[in-house]
């Protein structure tokens, strides 16, 4: 009756989000009086590998095969699968990411599993098995009973501190028949030179209210001196400003950085959907009614044409540039 992890890695390296949901799933086994066990999925060093045992993985499952070397949503859900039923695992934790949300829903099905997802909080209760999550994009907060043998859960990303144990975890090999995949991979093109917005611990984001492409330069040199990724809203994307790769919101990137500045925006429901599981917002708005300023932790009523210019002097004096 353990608690399995699916701890995705990026060229053969966790990031810190796998750390955080082996920490969670440590934390809901402990709950459970069980353990925890990891499974990776591709070619992935030991010494990598051994890692999952700083945040709480008593043993790790190790499925390298050439077959398994693209992500197939489908062959990574059928191999997760296999493992759960073979170490006996009544909770599945993934990360609420791209590939957890297309791998969980099947997981579910696959195993006859009621699904938790997006949670952001240790399980309310183990008996019965109850989870907490955010609902009507961050307007409201619910309490989910999941009634079946076994759960799956979704994390959302950065709503779990990382917690470091002394644990020496065990690797085990293990070879799972899958059938071929069916996606096929014709060319890669990775971006460099750039901060991923999903990856970033500090976001600097603008809208409407910095009224014109021209005027994004203070934007673009608050983020470089924090080593933030640069955002923005949909607005600001549709009209050509930035390029929508950065555009967050309901219907873009939804985030959760450690702190997201948010200048020029007035808050539209769509755009707080994307960017409320952000530990901290900072909001910069002459209106002093905006929504914005209710989901923000900080504010500045104010031009942030004027704003903006004095924040980027005080971090440079700060910093001593």
């Amino acid at each position: 009756m353990s608690v399995l992890v699916y701890t995705e890695n990026w060229d053969g390296k966790f990031k810190k989000s796998s750390f955080e949901l082996v920490s969670y799933a440590s934390k809901v086994a402990e709950m459970m009086g069980t353990s925890a066990v990891a499974v990776s999925i591709g070619n992935v060093d030991e010494a990598e590998l051994k890692q999952l045992g700083n945040y709480g993985a008593q043993k790790v499952i190790s499925v390298n095969q050439d077959s398994l070397k693209t992500l197939d949503s489908q062959a990574y859900t059928s191999v997760i699968a296999t493992v759960a039923e073979k170490i006996g695992a009544k909770v599945i934790v993934v990360a609420n990411n791209n590939s957890g949300k297309s791998i969980a829903p099947r997981l579910s099905v696959k195993l006859k599993a009621a699904l938790g997802a997006g949670v952001s909080k240790l399980p309310v209760s183990t008996s019965p098995f109850t989870v907490y999550k955010r609902a009507f994009s961050g307007g409201a907060y619910a309490d989910v009973v999941l009634k079946t043998d076994v759960k799956v859960i979704t994390l959302a990303q950065n709503s779990f501190d990382i917690i470091e144990t002394a644990k020496n975890a065990t690797i085990e090999k293990m070879d799972v028949s899958v059938d071929a995949p069916k996606t096929q991979v014709k060319e890669v093109q990775k971006q460099s030179g750039k901060l991923l917005l999903t990856d970033a611990e500090i976001v600097v984001s603008g809208g409407r209210g910095m009224k014109s492409a021209d005027n994004w330069s203070p934007i673009i040199e608050l983020a470089d001196l924090l080593g933030a990724a640069t955002a923005c809203s949909r607005p600001v994307s549709d009209e050509g400003w930035r390029p929508h790769d950065e555009h967050t919101g309901q219907t873009g990137k939804i985030i959760a950085p450690n702190l997201y500045f948010a200048v020029g925006i007035s808050g539209a429901t769509q755009h707080i959907a994307g960017v409320s599981s952000s530990k901290y917002i900072v909001a910069i708005n002459n209106d002093k009614s905006a929504p914005i300023f209710e989901v923000a932790q900080y504010g500045i009523v104010g031009d942030a044409q004027k704003v903006l210019p004095q924040l980027v002097a005080a971090v440079k004096e700060i910093k001593g540039k």
